[in-house]
């Protein structure tokens, strides 16, 4: 009760919430609906997790209603990052993507972490476009046009793994509703607590 911030969901909601400040500000236009929906969807995430273990000592279904929303809420902004990748022709990486399994492996807790890792992936990518264009034995060096290894963009990295991110998160969410939800089926809101306690002073 009250403890959101030892909870690994806020803390997932509220680097996704960090990286999606930055990422709207730099990557959609100002003058677009997407960016403000955005921004309140990942801030709605946050904030619904933190109100439901608020909630969870005197209600038990309060607490399920706004975690429930908070869920709700990161499906939404990671169909918008989703959205993003695929209108622009963008990759939407598979979750054993090298570049994403270097990135869970870190376990950034902070945008500054983050953004250490995309500058290290995009050196990565350089090196390996150099590597690829490079003429071997007098042969016809390889376009970059044709090289397996293309140079990935700063919004593809940023994108991909806040999209990591949400599916840990909705994942968190998913188990710690299921939670939720036997303990209110075992044990019932705080009116039927009372109840009962009641009852058994009267018994006694």
């Amino acid at each position: 009760m009250g403890g959101y911030r030892n909870l690994k969901s806020f803390q997932v909601a509220q680097l996704v919430y960090d990286m999606t400040v930055r990422f709207c500000e730099r990557y959609v236009d100002r003058r677009s609906r997407t960016r403000d929906q955005m921004v309140q969807a990942a801030r709605s995430g946050v904030q619904n997790i933190a109100e439901g273990s608020q909630a969870s000592g005197t209600s038990k279904k309060s607490e399920l209603k706004l975690t429930n929303v908070a869920r709700a809420s990161l499906e939404e902004l990671r169909l918008d990052y989703e959205d993003f990748l695929r209108q622009r022709d963008l990759p939407a990486w598979p979750p054993d993507h090298p570049a994403l399994v270097r990135f869970k492996a870190r376990r950034c807790a902070s945008v500054d972490e983050v953004r250490a890792w995309a500058e290290e992936e995009h050196g990565r990518s350089r090196t390996d476009m150099d590597d690829h264009g490079q003429s071997g034995s007098g042969a016809a060096s390889v376009s970059v046009r044709e090289s397996p290894c293309l140079s990935v963009s700063s919004s593809t990295l940023v994108a991909n793994a806040a999209l990591s991110l949400l599916n840990l998160c909705c994942y968190l969410l998913d188990r710690q509703l299921e939670a939720q939800a036997l303990a209110f089926e075992n044990e019932g809101g705080f009116t039927e607590r009372l109840y009962r306690i009641r009852q058994q002073k009267r018994k006694r």
